[in-house]
């Protein structure tokens, strides 16, 4: 009884217990620990409440021009909730062969890269990261990662709402229409 009436008191001074379980529970596609390039551990989490553009980058590719467009996207949407996340990976064609910290001065010294840049990953094949793992094998759009930046984007619910194909530059209109629509949701 003495047991039962401290619950209702904690109840009544604190909420019911575990009100914001439901509330506070990570959407799967956010609910990965990564690393940034410089080694730092990062929880996906941290970009819930925002749209996230989810993109496999890499340095040698005739894609690479792309982070240029990503910066551009950045810079014009972060105010507005938008986290582009760069995750190098080196799969296709080899490449993205350098070590983190050459990654990370190839992007700022080229592009300017402001954008959050993980550690590199693997995102196709046996040793898939368990990131790419999801976002191929167990979100609204599975399949294989193609090539070099392949671009996921994910809403503010935390839910993957569209992927595009790495030849569709990140400032298509497809692109920029996708991200516009998410950011105008609450």
């Amino acid at each position: 009884m003495l047991r039962r009436l401290l619950s209702v008191a904690v109840v009544a001074l604190c909420g019911t217990v575990g009100v914001s379980q439901g509330a506070d529970k990570v959407p799967a596609a956010l609910d990965f620990k990564m690393q940034t390039l410089t080694g730092q551990p990062v929880e996906l989490s941290k970009y819930l409440g925002k749209v996230v553009l989810i993109v496999n980058v890499a340095s040698e590719c005739g894609l690479t021009p792309q982070y240029e467009q990503l910066q551009a996207l950045h810079k014009k949407y972060a105010d507005q909730g938008l986290a582009i996340v760069g995750v190098p990976a080196n799969e296709f064609g080899a490449q993205e062969p350098g070590s983190n910290d050459e990654i990370a001065t190839f992007c700022k010294s080229n592009y300017g890269v402001e954008f959050d840049m993980l550690s590199k990953v693997v995102v196709k094949g046996d040793d898939i990261c368990p990131l790419y793992d999801y976002l191929t094998n167990k979100s609204k759009f599975p399949g294989p990662i193609g090539w070099n930046f392949e671009k996921f984007l994910i809403g503010r619910n935390g839910e993957v709402v569209a992927r595009f194909a790495p030849r569709v530059k990140p400032d298509a209109p497809e692109v920029t229409a996708a991200i516009e629509a998410e950011l105008t949701k609450k």
